[in-house]
């Protein structure tokens, strides 16, 4: 008898302590492989919304680097002369608060379209969204469609695949580099950046970002792609406290579909006693994420409505209406409302909360733009020489002046001081700025020894009025009022 069949005529061992042992040392994985996903093109109504999006994303994205303005790069953020050229905007560190400002209506603008639509940022314009699409419409290009490459993958390494293969990588590798290259042209002006390139001179800080935006470009839309959206994003994770019943989903039509089969297009779906749903697949297998849209709404999803498209071509084939899946809410499915319906109860309160706070923002920050000094006036006292007696017993205080030019055209400016009886500037009180530079100069303020015996020891509140002057109708003149200091000396 050989071991096999010994082992197979033994008598079960019972429940015990070597069956304790058994389940101890058995091996249970925590993790399960990651199925790849084949996502199958689809065409359509929204496809070529999000297609559209895709294009003026990247033109923005792509060629605002190149373009010029007042013999200028029309948008560069110059890190190294801490200037924010914006068209025709100069900003600088100062005005941080206009970022701050804009992230925060950024913010506010995501939760008003994701009370009223969803994830319609993510299946549209977000960047991942947009660079997958991009690197998968060049796989598709290179490598075939859905079954195409399915079947390349599961058979053997031979020069058709290699050569697909080794193909699509460099596409993605170009698109990535250049990504990149685009990237850091927002941070050096990009007419130097690609004379650098081709001088192959760039230097350790452009190498560094170029390489490492491309890279992150490549890994996100090339390798990870889903896993981006599902795992690594936060969005997915909070958006449920920003969704209702009310809110536009991506959904699937459980009481018109069900009991979904497969039948021919002759075959009367009520005689078959059958859904809608023929239950082909094809949602399932255009989805990006991977999911089943028949199974509800789930975090995955990121309403890039491609199982829309999908199915509505299915549904025409079948003579069957369209909108088996479709933008709609719970409620409106589950209450069968009509469009005018579902759009009153998209306008509920916490979404006109949201508008009415976004629309003050945005009011407020277009408010604060326009009305904003083409000049700006830091005063610093110096911190070597806080007072001192000088001729004709006078007190003197040293400041240091930043006038900053936030104009393209040079610009004079008149300093004066107020505050103090008697109260003057010591030399110089005109200072030239060149179009958007910054200019320090020291300013030396006196007051008389009377003025500072009656104001008494200690620190008196003084102004320094900064006025720019007229260069005609067009350039009027504009003042500024900094706030300082003077300490009179015991």
């Amino acid at each position: 008898m050989d071991q096999a069949t010994a082992a197979a005529k033994a008598p079960p061992v019972p429940a015990g302590d070597d069956a304790g042992d058994d389940a101890a040392t058995a091996v249970v994985s925590l993790y399960v492989k990651q199925k790849k996903i084949y996502a199958r093109a689809v065409s359509g109504w929204f496809a070529g919304w999000r297609w559209a999006f895709v294009w003026a994303t990247q033109l923005v994205f792509y060629g605002l680097p190149w373009l010029q303005w007042n013999d200028r790069q029309a948008v560069l953020f110059d890190l190294g002369a801490r200037r924010f050229y914006i068209f025709g905007m100069v900003l600088y560190p100062q005005d941080f608060i206009y970022l701050t400002a804009l992230l925060i209506i950024s913010a506010y603008a995501l939760f008003l379209f994701t009370a009223v639509a969803g994830r319609l940022w993510c299946g549209f314009t977000c960047p991942q969204t947009v660079y997958t699409e991009i690197f998968m419409w060049v796989e598709r290009k290179i490598q075939g469609d859905r079954m195409a490459r399915m079947k390349r993958d599961a058979g053997p390494w031979n020069l058709d695949r290699s050569w697909r293969a080794a193909a699509k990588q460099a596409a993605w590798i170009a698109i990535a580099l250049w990504t990149g290259f685009t990237f850091v042209g927002y941070f050096t002006p990009i007419h130097t950046l690609a004379q650098l390139v081709s001088q192959f001179a760039l230097g350790p800080w452009e190498t560094f970002w170029v390489f490492f935006y491309g890279f992150a470009t490549y890994g996100n839309a090339g390798f990870m792609r889903e896993q981006v959206c599902k795992y690594m994003c936060p969005y997915a994770r909070f958006q449920s406290a920003m969704f209702d019943k009310d809110t536009l989903i991506v959904g699937y039509d459980a009481e018109r579909g069900e009991p979904r089969g497969s039948r021919s297009r002759k075959a009367d779906r009520k005689t078959l006693g059958k859904g809608d749903c023929i239950d082909c697949g094809l949602c399932v297998q255009v989805c990006p994420t991977g999911i089943d849209i028949r199974k509800g709404l789930q975090y995955e999803c990121i309403s890039c409505t491609a199982c829309i498209d999908v199915c509505d071509g299915v549904m025409d084939k079948m003579n069957y209406p369209r909108g088996l899946i479709r933008f709609d809410t719970q409620n409106g499915m589950a209450q069968h409302l009509s469009f005018a319906q579902r759009m009153r109860r998209v306008m509920r309160p916490r979404v006109l909360v949201y508008t009415s706070i976004l629309l003050l923002l945005v009011g407020l920050l277009g408010t604060s733009i326009a009305l904003r000094s083409p000049f700006r006036v830091d005063v610093v006292r110096d911190r070597g020489a806080l007072a001192r007696i000088v001729d004709n017993g006078q007190v003197e205080n040293v400041y240091r002046l930043q006038v900053m030019n936030a104009t393209e055209q040079p610009q004079q400016y008149r300093i004066a001081v107020k505050g103090l009886p008697g109260i003057m500037l010591d030399g110089a009180d005109t200072v030239e700025v060149g179009p958007a530079q910054a200019r320090w100069m020291p300013a030396a303020v006196r007051v008389p020894a009377e003025a500072a015996a009656s104001a008494g020891a200690g620190a008196h509140p003084i102004q320094f009025e900064i006025e720019r002057l007229a260069h005609g109708k067009d350039d009027p003149a504009v003042q500024t009022v900094e706030k300082s200091t003077f300490v009179v000396l015991r």
